[in-house]
């Protein structure tokens, strides 16, 4: 028997145990039952028993056969707005990667800023800023876009693993896990975990959290942490080199080896930078960002950027609507039969003390118990909307409530080498141990909690976001 078996056991036989047991006070037989399976579904997620889609898959499947959910409630979640933003936007990546325009970028940042280390640093991080909002997978970036190119950086610069290590290339590693950690903070396309938080936004609390709002929140916290990680990492782990001229010219070798900007690299920019400023102004023209994201993409098709063989080989993006559509589906059936809405009550009954106070206590709590967790969407999934409903029924303003859970939701995978998709790619490069890692990631935590709520929060007061 295998791993992945057992551990499939062992979901499905605590689902069982679940599902049998009787329903608590003030449930009905057939939320609880829902709610068993639910609950295997995200375990199963936690633990990896299974790709996050099979798991889903699964789950799905075990609720038809026990008539615990029906087909058309399981297939709301297919059809809804969000599910196909974060597929547009996966394929919208697919047009970066195939088209080089991602490498070329940070190359260009590279080659202008990276003369100093720690210039350097934040020259990548203002490469996978420009990227950020169109490749919402953060693991593709990583893997696919970042990653190596510092890998070769380092090495070029004489650092690789074991001796050599903290003369550029760990401090380099360790500060673009990070930037990619905030960097998927501040745009609602940035990262697959924050549609989700908006879609649980929108049916727990009854908040509409557009990609201008989510931006217009972010762009101050946001900046800030991107002007100070950078820099708090060199102070408390700097590397041995503080000049990189080595750096700018690989950059130059590169984009040399790259040619001259390509015609389809030119379409793709004027695409995207013609979603992002339609993604911005949705109060002006009433498009929604998913009729943006698909005008985007028939852009792409028409002037030849994606193919549409492009489109239906891209696995990623089919992977998360089936996972993403499933778990809304199963979310939308919970708050059919009354669960969500049982939990809140059941919560607010207990909850006592002013509403900022819980409101803080509750972020902290979210923030920490990504310790646990090996995937930020299984948070967002498992936790976002229990501890949105607390807070509000708390008495805490539901768009604040709403945005901060969402923003904490990718800044919590700082923390770990497992917490996300981006974290062994850095971490198993080999340039940082595990026990330097948590350290790092502890005190970027710290920055982060002081920066998003001491000053996040008072900016959404004074712009009116609650």
């Amino acid at each position: 028997m295998t791993r992945r078996t057992r551990r499939l056991g062992i979901v499905a036989a605590i689902g069982a145990a679940l599902w049998l047991a009787p329903p608590p006070p003030g449930l009905a037989l057939e939320g609880w039952r829902l709610l068993a399976i639910f609950a295997a579904t995200i375990l199963g997620m936690m633990i990896q028993a299974a790709e996050a889609g099979a798991v889903v898959l699964l789950g799905l499947a075990a609720a038809l056969v026990t008539r615990t959910m029906t087909l058309p409630v399981m297939l709301t979640g297919f059809t809804n707005p969000n599910v196909w933003l974060i597929v547009s936007a996966l394929l919208f990546s697919r047009a970066v990667s195939n088209t080089g325009l991602g490498k070329r970028l940070a190359y260009w940042f590279i080659r202008r800023f990276g003369q100093r280390t720690l210039g350097l640093g934040y020259a990548l991080v203002a490469s996978e800023l420009v990227i950020a909002p169109a490749v919402p997978a953060n693991t593709a970036r990583s893997g696919g876009i970042l990653f190596p190119i510092i890998s070769n950086i380092a090495r070029v610069c004489g650092s690789a693993p074991g001796e050599t290590a903290r003369q550029l290339g760990a401090y380099l590693m360790v500060n673009q896990f990070h930037a990619t950690m905030y960097l998927s903070a501040i745009f609602l396309t940035a990262t697959t975990a924050n549609p989700l938080a908006a879609e649980l936004a929108a049916k727990t609390a009854g908040v509409t959290i557009t990609w201008a709002r989510w931006a217009a929140a972010a762009i101050v916290p946001g900046a800030v942490t991107i002007a100070l990680i950078p820099w708090l990492l060199y102070r408390i782990y700097p590397p041995e080199r503080k000049e990189s001229p080595e750096a700018a010219e690989e950059a130059t070798r590169q984009l040399a080896a790259l040619g001259p900007v390509s015609r389809a690299e030119k379409a793709l920019a004027l695409v995207v930078g013609g979603c992002l400023a339609l993604w911005t102004t949705t109060a002006v023209h009433g498009l929604d960002p998913t009729s943006v994201a698909f005008l985007g993409l028939a852009a792409m098709l028409v002037l030849g950027v994606l193919q549409w063989q492009d489109v239906i080989t891209a696995s990623p993006a089919w992977d998360a609507m089936m996972w993403f559509g499933g778990i809304i589906g199963m979310g939308e059936g919970l708050g059919r039969l009354g669960v969500t809405q049982w939990f809140a009550r059941g919560i607010g009954a207990h909850v006592t003390g002013r509403w900022w106070w819980v409101m803080l206590v509750l972020a902290l709590a979210y923030f920490y118990s990504h310790y646990v967790f090996a995937s930020t969407t299984a948070h967002v999934t498992a936790m976002y909307a229990p501890f949105l409903a607390v807070a509000v029924a708390a008495g805490a303003p539901p768009m604040l409530a709403a945005l901060l859970l969402g923003v904490l939701s990718s800044l919590n995978a700082c923390l770990t080498h497992y917490a996300t998709g981006p974290a062994p790619i850095y971490f198993g490069a080999g340039y940082v141990d595990q026990a330097t890692w948590w350290k790092l990631g502890f005190i970027v935590s710290l920055a982060h909690l002081a920066v998003w709520i001491g000053l996040g929060v008072p900016y959404w007061k004074l712009i009116g976001i609650w």
